[in-house]
């Protein structure tokens, strides 16, 4: 029976179109006889410089000139190249049995670097990385989309305009509002607030929210312990005080649990971080294990929160200043929102200068302007003393690219602290804010009332 390997290297010097279909993604480490491999290897060499497919008589010159094989492997290899002849075969059952054999080969390597790995044989891995190794494997394809092609890619354009976009929705009305329905997959969307303003309270309410959707929530935190992220969630969905849940009785809490189970499909899982000491690649490795052990993929990931993250890029202890290191971490985490195809919410303080401000701008962003830059939506969480007595919170949209920011710019929600929770204010709330619709008018009788020299200076 013929070899695949011989298959393939018949046809990458015969058939452009397979060439041109595969080459791509096969990888001179799939080739398990040596002498496959080198011819491989000079065909994919040829074709990376001269973008053509290489002759017989060139792949023994290139061959020759090799400076890792004796007189003997090259004759071998000679007599290999000499019998690459034609044979037509049929395109798509050529390109189905390559793709197959690329990944049987891909896990079968997988596993013995894997093995390895575990006997202790590689200093460079531990065995943290098997799992992601396997996961490449299983996901080898030949996947040949390079781009949206503006011409001849219009119906799938058209339909796109027109397909219903699978989003997150708030069980708030006004973040409803703002987001047109919810925060859409790959995207970064981040709360600003000063401390103990609520910004862990709103994460937690949310992914209360989007649990009882059905839907799966991973909750990362490096700020709080795992217990007490759960401790919060349970006084949104018990609905029982944070300060009296230990006085539950177990048989109690166990009830109220389970009744809860009944109400969701979804799955929530809680995973803890030491400050400053996970970035993304901490995090994709993460979401690999959960779905080889747990089957479990989350529909939204929040992270508690962005400030106390590393960066896969810097070391923490590197001299490179706090824009370029919060800006990169914000590319790191929406690029594995994009990559996990989940929205990311996550949080950031405030500048001292906004702590307490009534009117948070995006310039009270601490350490880094560069996070805004990267967000695709950003709000203030806005706590006065005023506010606070009336149990509501002001939200400020400071950054939206799912709709016009100036359509309630400003708005209230209310805000259960004992519980953990917000809720819809009523309509009267809103109607206090001067721009809950617009920015303040434009008055075009007050522009034309002559003003003095010195109007607004202090003498």
């Amino acid at each position: 029976m013929e070899k695949v390997e011989f298959l393939v290297l018949k046809n990458l010097i015969n058939n452009e179109e397979y060439l041109r279909k595969v080459v791509p993604f096969l990888k001179g480490e799939y080739f398990e006889e040596f002498k496959y491999k080198i011819v491989f290897e000079e065909i994919s060499s040829f074709v990376n410089e001269y973008n053509e497919c290489p002759t017989k008589e060139v792949l023994k010159i290139e061959t020759e000139k090799r400076k890792d094989i004796n007189q003997d492997s090259f004759n071998e290899i000679s007599n290999l190249i000499d019998h690459l002849d034609e044979i037509p075969v049929e395109f798509e059952w050529l390109v189905s049995t390559t793709e197959k054999w690329c990944r049987d080969r891909a896990i079968y390597l997988a596993l013995l670097e894997s093995i390895s790995i575990a006997d202790g044989g590689n200093d460079k891995k531990t065995p943290d990385a098997i799992p992601s190794i396997l996961s490449d494997a299983l996901a080898v394809s030949f996947d040949n989309h390079v781009g949206h092609d503006y011409l001849e890619d219009y119906e799938l354009r058209y339909e796109s305009y027109h397909r219903k976009e699978d989003k997150i929705e708030f069980d708030l009305e006004y973040f409803n509002k703002i987001t047109k329905g919810g925060l859409p997959n790959k995207t970064l969307n981040i709360a600003l607030a000063g401390t103990g303003v609520g910004k862990s309270l709103f994460m937690c309410h949310q992914a209360s929210s989007v649990l009882l959707q059905g839907r799966n929530v991973l909750y990362i935190t490096m700020e709080m312990a795992e217990e007490k992220i759960a401790e919060r969630i349970d006084a949104n969905l018990l609905n029982v005080n944070i300060q009296d849940i230990t006085d539950l009785p177990k048989a109690m809490f166990e009830s109220k649990v389970n009744n809860l189970a009944k109400k969701t499909q979804g799955t929530l899982i809680i995973k803890e971080y030491p400050t400053a000491s996970a970035h993304a690649g901490h995090f994709k490795s993460l979401l690999n294990e959960l779905a080889l052990k747990k089957s479990f993929k989350p529909d939204i990931i929040f992270i508690d929160y962005l400030n106390i993250c590393a960066s896969s890029r810097y070391r923490g202890n590197s001299s490179v200043n706090s824009y370029s290191y919060i800006k990169a971490i914000a590319e790191e985490l929406r690029g594995l929102a994009v990559e996990a195809n989940v929205p990311i919410v996550s949080a950031t303080q405030t500048t001292r200068s906004g702590y307490g401000s009534s009117d948070v701008e995006l310039t009270d962003t601490s350490e880094s302007f560069g996070l805004p830059a990267t967000a695709d939506l950003m709000f203030a969480l806005i706590s006065t003393d005023e506010l606070e007595d009336l149990g509501q919170i002001m939200v400020k949209q400071l950054k939206n690219r799912y709709n016009d920011p100036t359509i309630h710019k400003r708005f209230i929600v209310g805000i259960d602290r004992a519980k953990m929770r917000l809720y819809d204010c009523e309509q009267s709330a809103q109607s206090d804010l001067l721009d809950n619709k617009k920015e303040e008018e434009y008055d075009y009788e007050e522009s034309q009332k002559p003003k003095k020299s010195f109007d607004g200076f202090k003498f």
